[in-house]
């Protein structure tokens, strides 16, 4: 008979992963639990992990009392830890998992931890989609070609370095980018910077003083423009509606290497008007912004996971700039009519409280905000709320109700995943159509 509502997934003391044959799943919204309503649930997508929480007993609902169940053992009386999907590229999930964390608990690696159930021989999770666009879909790359090409543009350009660490990017670290550089399609990832003006708690690339491990060693020696212009023009003049961009998770900050990048933009320029010149950014530096503007520079996607001030400093630690020159930098862009993105750290229970929705709108207004680009922050979520302390969680209404709200007020605002090609830059993103989920009294 086919089932109505997922099950729970645990996982054992070895790691083996299975669901509970009577409890339900519940969800964290990061203040409350909750059941998911049915139409919030998908296919859990394909390229998304599914993986054990170490140290964290599972939630569940028992369907025949309504109440909350931790699990702590198993029938072998093992003991049961919960269990997270990360969804795949261009889906953001809409809750945390429901979990009870235990004395001396680790900190969890830099993943974005979203909720997973089992329904009808398949793992269902809460999540949407948010960018039509294919681009890093995991059935578009294949492993061979990609080592093929690899080979190829290694005889091609003997002596760019910035090459040479794209090709560790694609082979050692799988990323999708760098592929796509090889494949020759789409956007390509120009690494630049080798240090950085913040010390964000949830970089994927340095982590000092935090206890979880960088997921990848950062750029090590700063990019060189011939280098830089060598790579964007052979990918603009090659691939159709291309894009280039500085600024990765594999490196710093790109801002501290203006001149660098001031130098890279009028040569690519110089040789080439094809494409979009992009720049993923902490937006630090205004007046390193205009000088790049000026220099041909076509769309900035501004990083943030707050639009509140003390939630912004907590989780980028900035050095030597504050909020207000990030907002400088967008003005900046919009003032020469350039396209201006978000790179929106999404984190339920944050990003969807009011005061935050509130703060984000005005923050869209006044920069002159084109699109939003949400992605899952990814971070352990009780490391999170502790750094930014109190107040960042207050009375959240839901992912997908924070995606309404926004299109509410800015029809014209686009929203997605990737950086669009310039004959896309003017679309809308798709619009979510789930309900609000009721809360779970607990």
């Amino acid at each position: 008979m086919a089932e109505s509502y997922p099950r729970v997934m645990v996982a054992d003391a070895e790691g083996r992963i299975f669901d509970h044959p009577d409890l339900e799943m519940l969800v964290w919204d990061g203040e409350s639990l909750r059941r998911p309503e049915r139409e919030e649930l998908i296919a859990l997508p394909l390229g998304s992990d599914v993986f054990a929480l170490p140290g964290r007993s599972p939630l569940a609902a028992d369907p025949d009392t309504d109440e909350v169940v931790e699990l702590n053992e198993g029938p072998d009386g093992g003991q049961l830890n919960a269990v997270s999907a990360f969804v795949a590229p261009a889906y953001v999930r809409l809750y945390h998992p429901a979990y009870e964390t235990r004395d001396g608990a680790p900190d969890l690696p830099l993943y974005a931890y979203g909720a997973v159930g089992w329904m009808n021989g398949r793992l269902y999770a809460p999540a949407i989609r948010v960018d039509s666009d294919k681009r890093q879909d995991p059935y578009r790359f294949d492993v061979p070609e990609i080592e093929a090409k690899v080979l190829e543009f290694k005889l091609r350009y003997p002596r760019n370095k910035t090459v040479r660490h794209l090709e560790h990017c694609a082979l050692v670290y799988h990323c999708r980018a760098a592929q796509n550089y090889f494949l020759g399609r789409w956007e390509a990832p120009m690494p630049a910077a080798s240090t950085c003006n913040a010390a964000c708690i949830g970089c994927i690339s340095d982590q000092p003083d935090v206890n979880v491990e960088a997921a990848h060693t950062r750029l090590d020696i700063p990019a060189d423009a011939d280098d830089l212009i060598e790579v964007a023009v052979g990918h603009l003049e090659r691939v159709p509606n291309g894009v280039v961009s500085f600024g990765q998770g594999c490196e710093g900050e790109p801002l501290v290497q203006g001149p660098v990048l001031e130098a890279t933009l009028r040569g690519i320029r110089a040789r080439t008007d094809k494409g979009v010149l992009n720049l993923n950014s902490n937006a630090s530096l205004p007046k390193v912004v205009a000088k790049l503007a000026d220099a041909g520079l076509d769309a900035i996607r501004i990083s943030l996971n707050s639009t509140r001030a003390p939630y912004y400093e907590r989780y980028y630690r900035p050095t030597g700039y504050d909020l207000a020159d990030v907002l400088q930098s967008a003005k900046e862009m919009t003032s020469r009519g350039l396209y201006v993105s978000l790179n929106y750290f999404v984190f339920p229970g944050v990003s969807d409280s009011p005061a935050e929705i509130e703060s984000l709108c005005a923050f869209i207004e006044e920069g002159g905000v084109q699109m939003i680009q949400l992605r899952n922050l990814n971070i352990d979520p009780q490391l999170y709320l502790r750094e930014l302390g109190e107040g960042a969680v207050s009375d959240p209404i839901g992912v997908i109700p924070f995606i309404h709200t926004l299109r509410a007020r800015f029809p014209k605002l686009r929203f997605g995943y990737y950086n669009p090609p310039r004959t896309k830059q003017g679309r809308k993103g798709p619009l979510p159509g789930a309900k609000l989920a009721p809360l779970y009294a607990t």
